[in-house]
């Protein structure tokens, strides 16, 4: 089976454009937000309440905004996530309270799901089926790009002209916006190409399929476990290595660039999706990247040697990245055409839930048992997901 690697269509540059554009925001906007929380006063509880607000609301809303996205436009879609990104940074600009930040980040949550959502049903929709592993690959590199470049501007810009840190902080939030406004010239592109809803034949007939019959089309369930791992995972690896290269004596700035290295190997892999699935096919490579990074997480905690880490999260990283374009490729291909945003909305849920989940009982693992204990029980969520790949 092959693929086309030349000559991607102006609209899916223009998706491309438009993900590191607001992954870069987000990526920027998120870290900033502790910023300013602490500026006020915020206790670490508070810091995590307010960062918890930005995956809850999603929760509530991903499967109306999925059904939306099927009977829409997705450009339409994509421009009011847009507006709300944008106006969700400006509001956490000028919040002087703990309370505002939760409300703003809780928008940005919002925001940032929309963008999400329309982003990966214009894909679902629009590539030709035998692409469709490309293309998700191409946006997940492009989102990792745009994770790559946040935090370098967030460093950049909270330290450009010292000040205070409230003064940091707006600038900061200030450039976020910018950079998501800077995207809505991509929707205009777009939607002077995109059919109106209804056209095609048979989708104005079409029935929407109800959230559990989607939960029973075959290789849904295990697309969605496996993002949720594969995305609990990385959540896992952001929030204790730090903790891990503290017992070691490892330096922030160390496990900084450590994290930094994990996230280049996890684009470089997205790239070489499309050729990694000709030569393997699309479940034996998503079963084996989970297996093989469940050992690789397993064994962090064994070394504290800061080469060791290099070469474990690197590889780990490399094999990570697989997993969420092929993930969204397994849930597309599984429903009809017409309930794809729909289906997508339903795998963003179950990542939402496994990133709060996930977290979570790593640290009440690492209470209990240590701060190797998260990484063992990533490995055993990774397996897992892993056997039930492979069983679908």
């Amino acid at each position: 089976m092959g693929f086309r690697t030349t000559g991607l269509p102006r609209w899916l540059v223009s998706v491309l454009l438009g993900v590191v554009l607001t992954q870069a925001s987000l990526y920027l906007a998120r870290p900033v937000t502790s910023y300013r929380a602490l500026a006020l006063g915020a206790d670490p509880r508070a810091i995590g309440l307010i960062a918890a607000a930005f995956a809850l609301v999603p929760l509530v809303v991903a499967l109306p905004l999925g059904r939306a996205s099927d009977r829409w436009r997705p450009t339409h879609l994509l421009a009011g996530g847009i507006g709300l990104f944008a106006a969700s940074c400006w509001l956490l600009g000028f919040a002087g309270s703990l309370a505002g930040l939760a409300l703003g980040s809780a928008a940005l949550g919002l925001g940032h799901l929309a963008l999400t959502l329309a982003g990966q049903s214009l894909i679902a929709r629009r590539s030709d089926e035998r692409l469709h592993d490309r293309d998700f690959g191409l946006y997940a590199a492009a989102a990792s790009l745009g994770q790559l470049l946040g935090p370098a501007l967030a460093g950049l810009v909270l330290t450009w002209e010292g000040g205070s840190m409230e003064g940091a902080t707006t600038r900061g939030f200030l450039v976020a916006g910018a950079l998501a406004i800077v995207a809505l010239p991509t929707c205009r592109q777009l939607e002077t190409r995109w059919p109106r809803p209804g056209d095609g034949p048979g989708r104005e007939h079409a029935r929407p399929m109800r959230a559990g019959d989607l939960l029973r089309a075959r290789g849904v369930p295990a697309g969605i476990f496996a993002s949720l791992a594969i995305l609990g995972a990385v959540d896992v690896l952001t929030a204790y290595l730090p903790v891990l290269g503290e017992r070691h004596g490892i330096g922030p700035g160390v496990v900084g660039a450590l994290l930094s290295l994990r996230a280049a190997t996890s684009m470089l892999s997205r790239l070489l999706v499309p050729w990694m699935v000709a030569r393997w096919g699309r479940v034996r490579l998503l079963a084996a990247s989970a297996a093989g990074a469940a050992l690789l997480t397993a064994a962090l905690p064994v070394s504290g040697e800061t080469a060791v880490l290099a070469v474990l999260l690197a590889a780990a990283g490399f094999l990570l990245g697989i997993g969420q374009p092929l993930t969204m490729s397994l849930v597309v291909r599984a429903v009809p055409d017409e309930v794809r945003g729909t289906a997508l909305a339903i795998r963003l849920t179950g990542n939402r839930i496994g990133q709060a989940a996930t977290p979570a009982a790593g640290g009440l693992v690492a209470g209990a048992a240590g701060v190797g204990a998260p990484f063992l029980l990533l490995g055993g969520l990774l397996v897992l997901a892993a056997l039930v790949v492979a069983r679908r």
